[in-house]
């Protein structure tokens, strides 16, 4: 059953820019309460100004998630300001592209702590008072990696791989309550962990068409609406993402064909961007 969002309380972090920050601004313009959470206090101070024309309740967070302290703080600022708790974003995210053996073992832990300990954290601290909600959604964003591992992001693939996971099981052991699990799993996202250091970035990554962060916002909300457990964007990515995953010789006839549009992809993102 599609909800309102008018009234509703989230929680969004990693708004301080790209995908979050985008979804942010779509949960104001439908009236909802937000608490924005991220590590860049400026960032969400601006994000915060450029949201006062829609008169909703906006209150800033500045947290690391990846520590225990910042997300139970979180949790707790959000219950002081906006009395109760509907809707829980779960974000953030964090990459260092490489092979697995360069990336130095500092990068690979905080894109575990980031990436899945992290909403595994909120979630379990947020469950007892989505349950005091008449339509709780708790929806975590992964990615296209998450169904198909590719070279350089190996534990970034992991970890997308173990969200997804914990959704599903999550969501089936929350069936018969009003609280609902979604999943939205992109392809590439025109946000600095491409931007940043797109040298670094594999090619194959390159192969589908790039989503806006406000086409991925788009997705949050309706998932936030309709409770649907997972949507992907490009769609034709993701069903054949899930069917190499099933067929590994489809993947290994396909794969090569990716790479060199892929490639093909890259180079001429590199020239519009220089």
């Amino acid at each position: 059953m599609a909800i309102y969002l008018r009234g509703k309380n989230v929680i969004i972090t990693g708004a301080s820019s790209g995908v979050g920050n985008e979804t942010a601004r779509l949960f104001a313009e439908n009236g909802a309460n937000i608490v924005i959470a991220a590590r860049r206090g400026d960032k969400l101070l601006e994000l915060q100004k450029s949201l006062a024309e829609y008169e909703v309740k906006i209150h800033i967070v500045v947290a690391d998630v990846s520590k225990v302290t910042d997300s139970k703080n979180l949790v707790k600022e959000a219950l002081m300001e906006l009395g109760s708790i509907d809707i829980l974003v779960n974000n953030a995210g964090y990459t260092s592209q490489g092979n697995f053996e360069d990336v130095p073992l500092s990068e690979l832990e905080q894109i575990i702590e980031v990436n899945f300990k992290a909403p595994i954290r909120l979630t379990k601290l947020i469950i007892p008072y989505l349950k005091q909600s008449p339509a709780g959604r708790i929806i975590n964003v992964a990615s296209i990696l998450g169904i198909i591992p590719i070279p350089t992001e190996a534990v970034y693939s992991a970890t997308k791989f173990a969200l997804r996971g914990f959704s599903y099981a999550l969501a089936e052991e929350l069936a018969g309550t009003h609280i609902k699990v979604c999943l939205i799993s992109p392809g590439p996202i025109e946000t600095p962990f491409i931007m940043d250091n797109p040298d670094k970035v594999h090619d194959l990554v390159f192969s589908p068409p790039m989503s806006s962060p406000g086409e991925i916002a788009e997705l949050i909300i309706k998932s936030a609406q309709d409770g649907k457990m997972e949507r992907i964007k490009p769609r034709h990515i993701g069903i054949l993402a899930k069917l190499g995953f099933l067929l590994p010789s489809l993947q290994d006839l396909v794969k090569p064909i990716m790479v060199k549009q892929g490639k093909r992809n890259k180079e001429k993102f590199l020239k519009r961007t220089k």
